[in-house]
């Protein structure tokens, strides 16, 4: 997908627990926080441009830190908004590039983060053909995992598997398949497509392996009944 817009130095931003946004990928959000309801009104009067950040957990309890975001996040576009009678919006908001957050300037009255683009490392003619390989062997397995019952739905399953550009797979998948957020903030700091690719396919190979393990055990008992195997 190719976007003429410039990206600026300086964005808002929302950091959220348990969220990593992909560019290319469409996520709604409900803005109902004082903060977050003045950041959408600025935003709809210029760019439509904001930062979503992920919660970084692992600093969030440290004296010093106010909502510490991870280094890598992803900038995107208000597509569409509808505010409602209390005041409160509903947006949809499309991934356009990873940024990397160099400061966090500041949060009020909104979080303002300055940063810079971070574009996937190129690839090379050496890597082409091993990333041809993969890119088939994820829409591959994401068709395998669709029909061993696990929760991806058939309509998204397909649209995955027609998606030709590799890069374009595996942010859409680990967005929308991927239910580890680590392994999704790991993801989207990793540059390298190739190792991107070769990340997220271990990660469904071993979902599926677990997925028919467990199934072999249950056999034809419920979920609640699986013990008595």
């Amino acid at each position: 997908m190719d976007l003429e817009i410039n990206l600026p130095e300086v964005v808002p931003a929302m950091t959220l627990p348990n969220t990593v946004f992909f560019p290319q990928a469409l996520l709604p959000l409900h803005i109902f926080e004082p903060r977050y309801r003045h950041m959408l009104k600025d935003v709809l009067a210029s760019n439509r441009l904001f930062a979503v950040a992920g919660l970084d957990s692992a600093r969030a309890n440290l004296a010093d830190q106010f909502e510490p975001p991870h280094r890598i996040a992803s900038v995107g576009i208000v597509r569409a908004c509808q505010e409602n009678d209390n005041g409160t919006s509903n947006l949809l908001l499309q991934g356009l590039c990873r940024v990397e957050i160099l400061e966090v300037l500041t949060d009020e009255p909104y979080r303002r983060l300055r940063i810079k683009a971070l574009p996937s490392l190129p690839l090379d003619e050496a890597e082409t053909e091993v990333t041809t390989r993969l890119h088939q062997d994820l829409a591959k397995l994401i068709g395998v995992k669709q029909k061993l019952g696990a929760t991806v739905p058939p309509e998204m399953a397909a649209f995955l598997r027609g998606i030709e550009d590799p890069e374009t797979l595996v942010d859409l998948a680990a967005f929308s398949l991927c239910d580890n957020p680590g392994l999704k903030q790991k993801l989207l700091e990793t540059l390298d497509i190739r190792a991107r690719l070769e990340l997220f396919t271990r990660h469904l190979r071993r979902e599926i392996d677990e997925i028919r393990l467990r199934q072999k055990l249950q056999g034809h008992l419920p979920d609640d009944r699986i013990s008595h195997n």
